[in-house]
């Protein structure tokens, strides 16, 4: 059986019940999603991009 959800539906219930599990600063959540949003038009994107594909296959235990 394979689910496939939306990543925008497990990004927000992963952040709703981090919030509400961990209680971060305000500030701290302001801050981590305008840094992402302003990253993500940047000369570091790619290497983010990079990464984060990295973490996937780890995770995955995926080959290239």
């Amino acid at each position: 059986m394979n689910v496939e959800l939306p990543l925008i539906l497990v990004v927000a219930v992963f952040g709703y019940f981090g919030i509400r599990l961990f209680r971060p600063p305000t500030w701290l959540i302001v801050v981590l999603l305008l840094g992402g949003f302003l990253l993500a038009d940047t000369f570091l994107a790619p290497a983010i991009e990079s990464g984060t594909r990295t973490g996937v296959d780890v995770v995955n235990d995926t080959q290239k």
